[in-house]
């Protein structure tokens, strides 16, 4: 249930955008950021708005051409998101975020507990045993078969 506590807790008031990074969040995931590379020009951009811009399309869903024009370019931020895909950055913030989330919120860094709904029980009995799979898949194959075997007699004595 929301309580007033529960409100000011995750209210995101004060901050541009709800997506952005507030100064508790960047400190926690300052550390995680890579370094610019060595050599070469220094790195002109602000991180913590590439981080903001970033955050911004995965929470709205919206193109990477239609980032807010106070964001950096979309390019920019289109680049390092694949950079940090690919080293594990994101996912490196995801973990640091969502753990101090949950001991914020006085729960276990990790869930202990899982709840499966009945579509998922069902989906997982399609990964049954092979002799099952085997049986049931058989007879369509059969089928098939026959089917195919039959039109091309029958193409085979019209001719």
């Amino acid at each position: 249930m929301w309580k007033p506590e529960h409100r000011l807790a995750a209210g995101r008031g004060g901050l541009r955008y709800p997506s952005d990074l507030n100064d508790a969040e960047w400190v926690l995931i300052e550390p995680l950021i890579p370094p610019a590379r060595r050599g070469g020009r220094r790195r002109s951009v602000n991180v913590r708005e590439i981080v903001n811009a970033i955050f911004y399309v995965l929470s709205t869903g919206c193109q990477w051409k239609a980032l807010p024009k106070d964001l950096p370019p979309k390019s920019t931020a289109h680049f390092y998101f694949m950079l940090w895909d690919w080293d594990g950055t994101l996912e490196r913030i995801h973990d640091k975020l969502y753990v101090a989330i949950r001991e914020a919120a006085g729960h276990e860094a990790s869930p202990t507990a899982a709840i499966i709904d009945s579509q998922s029980a069902k989906a997982s009995q399609k990964g049954a045993l092979r002799l099952i799979r085997k049986a049931s898949t058989r007879a369509r194959r059969l089928r098939v078969a026959s089917a195919t075997s039959s039109s091309t007699r029958s193409a085979s004595y019209s001719a």
